[in-house]
Order: structure tokens, then sequence, then C-alpha cells
């Protein structure tokens, strides 16, 4: 408990709730700011065009200067993967672990940011004193290693975030959490306690990982010609098991992608990743092999696989393609939005010749603790309050029920919505106000300067195309010099429309005409009625409605 009496003590989801991807949450401890991760969220279906979804910076940016630091739990991007654009606004030192660090160092020049950054390396014994609390950690279980938990002490208790995890039970010493000290921070007093909500709705314990080695040690040799595995790229403890069975199997690994041939080099580098001597195989290298002595481990762009695995399936992939015989394991949950693309994409795999193993048909585990580990974690930690994380609306509700289920009574549990102030006051819990939040997209080096009408404009463009009118007045006679001309651009095939776009023509020239041979007129006034009249035209003859952009030059 921190020695200084704290009079405000606050806690602000800025993402991560409601929502998968997109962690970061702001705890404020007497003014002081405490940021707990900066994530990122792959963008749905309905944000065309969209590369990254990134938290609201708007409320950091206009109290950067209480900024503290930066606390990062573990390394998957949908944790790390704003940080570059946080930093880009707020200076202040980011705590991680060694792996944590180095991974988010890699997403930052993936991202080509410039600035100069804090990066302060952190371990579970670690302890840091500010002025208005101190912070502590301690380990915890998830598919990463040097994944921690963060503990803000103050005057009323540690306010603990768990970060994601689970309880393996046969975790090894890199993956193996902290029970006993877990255990010490609950004698001691925990305020709120805000808990990875990610498998609430799942019964009973997360399996074993050996499960899954035990899986691809079968499968492996099972397979008589090629092996092809998806992976994201920074599932460490997912890549080490399939590293050892490789070696079982007698095969040779070739990395396939450059976002995971750099992590994997990375994870080596420091020690984090057990590799036998020649086991790694280069690309250029693959001829000298039998097919039954090859394992391709694959990722695609962001760390995404499945795009690489549908390039590789139309034989459109620079390194390799599909050819019958190859066996390919996706022991990855597609992610959101993205189930129809991962089953069309799996169709073309096995037109391609491949023996495709995935969902109910491969053994896989969750790297997120089920309903009885999250008890066990509310039951070491015996909180006060209780804040469920990391989810979506029905994950977060499923969590309080299992709160409740531990003894911790509605009037201290809330779900939060992004840019929540939940407020400590007088031994009670408190939804105080509300600040800025949402999602900030960015599209290219373009960052929220795409919003709600850009991807209106896009979605009505994909789904009735465009049309381009072009008339060119002498103002001053009041008459055409040119045209009207219309362009069609994924609307109708002009040479097959041919009447239509005559039709759609004479509308325009005799809208022109009436309106430039008025008293006074304007060019906005014209534009509307050429696209009121057009589009009443087009939709009663198509029962389409294309974005219409009209274009005039005037000439003298």
């Amino acid at each position: 408990m921190n020695s200084r009496e704290n009079e405000s003590i606050k806690i602000i989801p800025m993402g991560g709730v409601g929502e998968i991807g997109k962690n970061m949450y702001l705890t404020e401890v007497d003014g002081d700011i405490f940021i707990i991760d900066a994530g990122l969220m792959f963008p749905e279906d309905e944000m065309l065009g969209i590369d990254i979804v990134i938290p609201d910076l708007t409320y950091l940016i206009q109290n950067k200067h209480r900024v503290r630091a930066i606390f990062l739990t573990h390394g998957h991007e949908d944790h790390i993967g704003a940080l570059s654009y946080v930093l880009q606004q707020v200076q202040a030192p980011v705590y991680g672990t060694r792996l944590t660090l180095a991974l988010a160092k890699e997403k930052m020049k993936e991202q080509d940011f410039r600035g100069k950054i804090d990066f302060r390396v952190i371990h579970s014994n670690s302890k840091i004193k500010f002025e208005t609390a101190h912070v502590s950690f301690f380990k915890t279980n998830h598919s990463i290693p040097d994944s921690l938990a963060v503990c803000i002490h103050t005057s009323e208790g540690a306010i603990v975030h768990t970060g994601d995890f689970k309880f393996d039970q046969a975790a090894p010493n890199l993956y193996r959490p902290e029970i006993g000290k877990m255990a010490t921070i609950g004698e001691r007093g925990v305020l709120c306690l805000l808990s990875d909500s990610m498998g609430a709705e799942k019964p009973g314990y997360t399996e074993s990982e050996n499960v899954v080695a035990r899986e691809y040690s079968h499968r492996f040799e099972k397979a008589a010609g090629r092996v092809i595995v998806a992976s994201f790229a920074t599932d460490i403890s997912r890549i080490q098991h399939i590293f050892h069975s490789a070696l079982e199997s007698n095969r040779k690994i070739v990395l396939v992608g450059k976002s995971l041939k750099r992590t994997i080099e990375k994870v080596i580098e420091l020690g984090y990743l057990e590799v036998a001597e020649d086991q790694m195989c280069p690309i250029n290298e693959i001829n000298q092999y039998h097919d039954s002595e090859l394992l391709f481990l694959i990722t695609g762009s962001q760390g995404e696989p499945i795009e690489a695995l549908e390039k590789m399936a139309k034989r459109n992939h620079p390194v390799v393609n599909i050819q019958q015989g190859d066996t390919v394991l996706i022991p990855v949950s597609p992610l959101t939005s993205s189930e129809v693309y991962l089953n069309k994409t799996i169709d073309l795999l096995y037109r391609a010749g491949a023996e495709v193993l995935f969902g109910r048909g491969l053994k896989d585990v969750s790297s997120h603790g089920s309903q009885e580990e999250l008890k066990f974690m509310i039951n070491l930690m015996n909180p006060k309050f209780f804040i469920p994380v990391h989810g979506e609306y029905k994950m977060l509700k499923a969590h309080t029920k299992i709160a409740q289920q531990c003894g911790i009574p509605d009037t201290n549990m809330t779900i939060p919505d992004r840019g929540d102030v939940i407020e400590f006051v007088d031994g009670k819990m408190r939804k105080a106000d509300r600040v800025p939040a949402g999602n900030v997209l960015i599209d290219g080096i373009g960052v929220g300067d795409v919003g709600n009408i850009v991807l209106r404009d896009r979605k009505l463009l994909s789904q009735d195309g465009v049309l381009i009118v072009v008339v060119t007045l002498n103002r001053s006679e009041r008459t055409i010099i040119a045209g009207p001309e219309i362009i069609s651009r994924g609307f109708v095939y002009v040479r097959e429309s041919e009447e239509l776009m005559s039709e759609s023509e004479a509308i325009v020239k005799e809208v022109v005409e009436k309106v430039i041979s008025r008293d006074s007129f304007d060019w906005a006034s014209l534009k509307q009625e050429m696209r009121d009249a057009l589009s009443y035209h087009l939709f009663n003859k198509t029962k389409r409605r294309p974005m219409i952009m009209p274009i005039l030059m005037e000439v003298k």
C-alpha cells in the first residue's frame, strides 16, 4: 500500500472494452496518469481500406503534461501496436520486459517511428516509485513469455491489471505464473481488479499447452508431404511447440513472412525460443530436401497468416505455393469479422490439393483463462471492486457473473464503456464522467483523416459505383461549349448501356440549359440539380444509386 494518502483515484478504459483488441487503460492517482498498454485493433468489414484502428488519443493529448509512465503487459499487437502513435503525442517513459520492449521496438520500426523513446526494462520483481503511487508486477501465464500484470499501489489498496492470462499447471519456467506473489498482493489489499475477459464464456479450465505439443507431433509424423503451419508472429508458445515437434519428425523449418522472420530472429537472439542447430532452412535451399523433410511456418501482413494462405492457395505467393499432398494446419482463430474469409481460404486450399486441418479437426487450446481460472484470479486477488476488461460486451457480462459467484456484490462492479471515468470516493465506486473515446482509423500514413463520411463514400462506391459528369460552359454567353460527357466506373458497362448513357446526357443537358437561362445562378445549385435529376432517372431505370460527381469547367 502507498504511504501517501491519495485524494483522487480514477480508472478510464480508452479501448479494449466492448471490443477485442485496442487495449488501453488509464489509472489516475491524484492527477498523475499511468497508461497500461497501447494496443491496436484490426479493421472490421465495414471499415473499407482501413489498415488498423487505434484508440482516440484526444484526452491524452489534452492532458499529456500529467502522463507519468506507460506500462506494457506483453508483446502482442493488441497491447503494443498503437505505442508509436501515443508517443508522437505524449512524452513518457515506457516500461516493459526485455521481450516486450524488443517487440515494441520492432513494431515501431515497421511503423516508421522516428522520435526518441525512453524505454526502461523491468522484470516481475521490479518496483517503481512515483510521487503519488508506486508500481509492482507479477508474472502471468500467456502464449508469449515475459507477460506481466501491473499493480498500481495507492493508499486505498492496489489497482491490479492482469493483462492476458491463464493458469497452465504444466507451464515451463519461462511461462510459469507467480501464484504466491498474487496471493500476497491479495492479502495486502486490492482496491480494484481489472481482469482479462476473453475466456469468460468458456466453462471449466483451458487445457494445457502440452495438448498442442502432442497434436503437432502426431500431425507432423503422419504427414507424407510438406507441412505448412499458419501462426501469428508473436504467438511464441505455439511456435516453440512447432519447433520441438518439427525436430522430433526430422523436418527442417522454413520461415515465410517478413514479420515472422524478424520476430523469430529477435526472440532467438534474446533466448526466449529453443532452436536446435541447423534446424532452420533458408528458402533458397528447400530443393535440397525431400517434401517429407520440410515444414513451412507462415504468417502474413500485420502478422495475419490467413492472407498468406490465400495467396499460396491461388499460387500467387512470392515464396511458396500449395501443391498436391501438402498438409496445412491452421491453429489460429480468425480475427474479428474474418470468419467468412477464412472459410473461403480453406476451400481454396482444398481445391489446390492440400489436406487442411483446422477448427474441431485440429486440437488447439486458448491462450486465455476459462471460467474456473478467472474465479481463481478473483479469489487470489480478493478485490473490493471489480472491472472486467478486454472483451466484447457479452464476455464482460459473463465475467461479472463469475465475479458474483466469487462473492463480489453487484454494487462493487461495473461494465465500463470506452471513455467512462470510474472514480473511487468514500469507499464506493461510481461512474463520474466521460472523456472523448472511440476509434481513430489509420489508412496508410493518414492518422484519423478517414472518418464516417469517407467510409460512407467508400461503401457507396463499392456498392453502386460512380458517375462523373463533365460539362464545359461559357458563363457570359450562357451556352454549353462541350458535353455533357458521362464517365461510368463500377456502375454499368458503357458499351452495353448506350441508351441509358444517352438518356442521362440528355437529362443533364436539359437541366444545365434550364439553370443557366435564369437571371442568376451559382455552381453549387447547378451541381445539386444535376445530381438530383440524374439520380432520380438512374434509380428508376436500374434501382441503383451511384455516386454522381458533376465537374463544371468554364471558358471565356
